[in-house]
């Protein structure tokens, strides 16, 4: 291809990735081989991720994972199990949390400490460590600031208040993805996304997102925007499947990524 100015560079499992560009059109090489071209250099980015993603054992691709998950709900989000396996405690967790400590009212009050334990305490999306050390945050004295820089990142969710939710909680050794998108995820579930690293990273590759080679365990603002990218990119290829919210989504990723292939029925 000759000189090529490099504008981003990355892994997708053991493949190294490069998009670069010249004179105006980019480029996405896999290992050093050009895979993909365009003018776009964003969707070239993403293209690279797909082609390079179908050499990973683990690919199926979007239809795959449609089909991984209609294998357990054969009615979709619509199946009769689906919401009492996947769905109706999220709900309930986030009714605690906006019947007690509503967004607008924990974004300035104080003394929600107990009421936010409670609603981390609701479901079992945490593992039983981080919520054993969520007590020492919530029943603290930096429970108020904690609680207002949550509610901050809810309401904006850029890099200055995701920063402060981390300096809150990093002398607690809380500063973890599941801590901080926990609580944005059920206040407002249309617009933020829970990540759970791994499944997410493995759903990522399955269907061959940047969020696959994107992904660090430090608290990143980009990491959360290529987060949300990977849920607006699923929820355009589930749209005849009529996805409700992010809860939904979330669901269909731990579905795909997590499910056994020999657990017991299917639910209609």
């Amino acid at each position: 291809m000759g000189a090529a100015r490099t504008i981003r560079q990355g892994n997708l499992g053991k493949r190294a990735l490069r998009l670069a560009e010249k004179d105006g059109k980019f480029y996405g090489l896999a290992d050093g081989k050009v895979c993909v071209e365009g003018t776009d250099a964003d969707r070239v980015w993403l293209q690279l991720h797909d082609e390079a993603g179908k050499s990973d054992p683990k690919y199926f691709g979007y239809p795959g994972a449609r089909s991984r998950f209609l294998k357990f709900f054969p009615n979709g989000f619509h199946s009769e199990g689906y919401a009492a396996q996947e769905r109706d405690y999220k709900l309930a967790a986030k009714s605690k949390l906006d019947a007690t400590a509503p967004l607008e009212i924990a974004s300035t009050g104080s003394g929600y400490g107990e009421a936010i334990l409670s609603v981390y305490r609701a479901t079992n999306m945490l593992s039983p460590f981080e919520k054993t050390r969520l007590q020492d945050v919530f029943r603290g004295p930096s429970s108020d600031a904690v609680i207002r820089a949550a509610a901050e990142f809810t309401e904006s969710a850029d890099k200055n208040s995701l920063g402060r939710l981390e300096a809150a909680l990093k002398p607690h050794d809380c500063a973890k993805w599941t801590v901080v998108t926990y609580l944005a995820y059920l206040w407002r579930p249309d617009r933020h996304m829970f990540l759970k690293p791994e499944v997410t990273k493995d759903f990522a590759a399955r269907v061959g997102h940047p969020f696959a080679s994107n992904y660090e365990a430090r608290l990143n603002i980009d990491v959360y925007a290529s987060l949300l990218d990977l849920v607006e990119r699923t929820s355009r290829e589930l749209s005849d499947l009529q996805p409700r919210d992010r809860i939904d989504i979330q669901s269909f990723i731990w579905v795909v990524g997590d499910y056994q292939e020999d657990r017991d029925g299917t639910y209609t």
